[in-house]
């Protein structure tokens, strides 16, 4: 059966690189004694695949990766069977059972959200959070383009960001109502959270395009509006923090013929329900969304 996993990342092991976690999981997964299947031939190795690396550095509430596994126990006593191993700065979030033709995590990653925020004792983006609204609103909502040169490893190439940014919004970390509002699932992983003693501490909300064919690091964008607003750049100053990651609402994740029809089915029931309730069908489905509890 295939199994999706979220968890978090935060604290020193924010430094630890991917391939490193990838070697961390496959440790844990074995003394958790999750049943996980392993590849045939000489070499077998734990079926595994991760959605999206994170960056050195990078902070998450929405890390996701899928395994095979041959049987399972409830989600309930996985995540408690995991995060019983888990070293601190890792901790085990969701265990969702997938259907057996579900494509990979890593095939239907489509977007992202991130927080920005300036590191403490580092200048924040602004002084007040109705000061980082402004400059927001000159930045994204008033430009038509967002040209920038993108450094590429093989050459400099002229690129309009904006249609790879869905969207940007300033919100304060210090109100709890903001942070639940944009789906932070513990707000004292937030290095900025209870550090300072002002009321208002800003920062940049960030739904960016995340995937194999298009890819834009938030710190791309991060980068543009400080040029842009003349505030000097650097990149260790600022923390980056992964809220979620998104498939596209009406990308079909399963493969086979019949299980596409059903699922197509599936979807155009579920925009029937949204419309009977005046709302909008969502353009992104967390990646969690597409499974279920086991």
């Amino acid at each position: 059966m295939n199994i999706r996993i979220k968890f978090q990342k935060y604290g020193s092991m924010k430094f630890i690189g991917h391939l490193d976690m990838m070697r961390y999981f496959q440790k844990a997964i074995r003394r958790a004694d999750i049943d996980i299947a392993y590849s045939e031939g000489y070499s077998p190795h734990q079926i595994m695949s991760f959605a999206a690396p994170l960056g050195v550095g990078v902070t998450s509430d929405g890390e996701y990766f899928d395994i095979e596994a041959k049987t399972s126990r409830s989600s309930a006593e996985s995540i408690q069977a995991l995060n019983e191993v888990m070293a601190e700065g890792i901790t085990v979030l969701e265990y969702k059972r997938l259907p057996d033709t579900a494509k990979t995590s890593m095939s239907l990653v489509a977007a992202a959200d991130y927080l920005a925020f300036a590191k403490p004792g580092y200048a924040p983006l602004a002084e007040t959070l109705e000061e980082l609204q402004a400059k927001v609103q000159v930045f994204y909502e008033s430009q038509e383009k967002i040209c920038i040169t993108k450094q590429t490893k093989k050459r400099e190439i002229e690129m309009d960001l904006k249609p790879f940014i869905y969207q940007m919004e300033a919100l304060n970390l210090h109100s709890a109502e903001a942070l639940t509002a944009y789906g932070v699932k513990n707000p004292q992983i937030l290095a900025r959270g209870s550090e300072t003693t002002s009321s208002c501490a800003p920062a940049l909300f960030l739904k960016v395009c995340t995937g194999s064919s298009d890819n834009i690091k938030p710190e791309l964008a991060l980068e543009a509006f400080c040029r842009f607003q003349g505030i000097p750049y650097e990149a260790f100053s600022f923390q980056i923090h992964r809220l979620e990651v998104y498939a596209k609402a009406d990308e079909i994740p399963v493969k086979g013929e019949h299980e596409r029809k059903s699922y197509q089915a599936y979807l155009d029931k579920q925009r029937k329900a949204y419309e009977k309730k005046g709302e909008a069908f969502p353009q992104f489905l967390t990646l969690g969304e597409l499974g279920r509890d086991v």
